[in-house]
């Protein structure tokens, strides 16, 4: 499923995220004393970890902005290594991380577990939300991104049959959909979405089969995939058949690039960055218990545009759109609301 060209760059980032491993805190180097006065933060990532060129990658990167500022020291987990979230959490709060974060709602039953042991320690949930008193949550309004990516879909297509990859389907993924769906139908109201869930995130052949019937069988002509590796297979299979795509969560550019048009970006590594700070300055409690980041605020957002252009009516028409999602002009129907 992959090129050669593919795994050069796919080498380039395991050299580099070697690299920031290395100069990270790793579970197995203790915390030198002298570094004592710094916030201790830990983080579980998702399943799928380092190198998923996406959601992982993100919130490494962006506590690693904050490590070097010098303003925490940081840890993680993966369960590639612990095998299970539960040994995650056990390991880090074993360390004494003042800070715990969950990457994904995967993780919420696990995290839940360790907050109510340990009542003393603050927990951060992405991409969910809890109850408990010491458990905050970032969210993101990806619906918000994902009508401009429906919108950019339906003026970039030519046939107005548009398709979508998810990974498991849930309720976040819902947003996705809702968001990309509506977006494409303000600019073309005649256009329309095939829908394929492909129940995991880490396959990438899986991603390259739903792109291959879409494409062949459906008529698609641009394809939005949110579905973490099995994604990727999907911006792939569309570039091979010489059709548009759109990335999710980072920049996906590099890894098609005769096809992807953009990306929605999901800036988790700004979030995270900006509530460690938060959390300092604060000392050490979150003003918000639940922290929404959306398209008004830089949690969401387009990446460059590349391989059409538009028009500038159609620019404006975009830029217009995304003026109108911050003010509420437009508000966006998700399932089951």
């Amino acid at each position: 499923m992959y090129t050669n060209n593919h795994w050069k760059k796919i080498s380039g980032l395991i050299i580099l995220a070697a690299v920031l491993l290395l100069s990270a805190c790793s579970n197995k180097q203790p915390v030198a004393s002298a570094d004592t006065g710094r916030l201790k933060v830990g983080i579980v990532l998702s399943d799928i970890g380092l190198g998923d060129q996406s959601f992982s990658d993100g919130a490494f990167n962006g506590l690693i902005r904050a490590r070097d500022e010098g303003k925490i020291l940081f840890d993680y987990r993966e369960i590639s290594d612990t095998k299970t979230y539960d040994e995650g959490f056990n390991q880090l709060l074993a360390n004494n991380n003042d800070l715990i974060i969950g990457l994904g709602y995967a993780v919420k039953d696990s995290l839940e577990t360790a907050a109510k042991s340990h009542p003393d320690r603050q927990f951060i949930l992405i991409d969910e939300k809890s109850d408990l008193p010491n458990v905050a949550s970032i969210t993101f309004k990806e619906e918000e991104g994902s009508f401009l990516a429906g919108a950019l879909a339906a003026m970039a297509s030519k046939t107005g049959k548009l398709g979508f990859i998810g990974g498991i389907e849930t309720p976040l993924l819902h947003k996705f959909q809702s968001g990309f769906e509506q977006g494409a139908l303000a600019v073309n109201p005649s256009s329309s979405v095939v829908v394929n869930y492909t129940g995991d995130f880490g396959k990438p052949e899986l991603g390259s089969a739903a792109a291959t019937k879409m494409i062949d069988d459906d008529g698609t002509d641009v394809i939005y995939t949110v579905a973490g590796l099995t994604g990727v297979g999907g911006l792939e299979e569309a570039q091979k058949k010489g059709i548009y795509s759109i990335g999710v969560d980072s920049d996906q550019f590099f890894l098609a690039e005769k096809s992807v048009i953009s990306s929605m970006v999901k800036n988790i590594d700004v979030a995270l960055y900006n509530a460690t700070q938060t959390y300092i300055q604060s000392n050490k409690t979150f003003p918000k218990k639940d922290m929404v980041f959306g398209l008004q605020d830089g949690g969401v957002g387009l990446a460059p545009i590349h391989l059409v252009e538009l028009s500038d009516d159609q620019q404006k028409q975009l830029e217009d759109l995304k003026q109108k999602l911050i003010s509420g002009d437009i508000k966006i129907t998700l399932q089951g609301s």
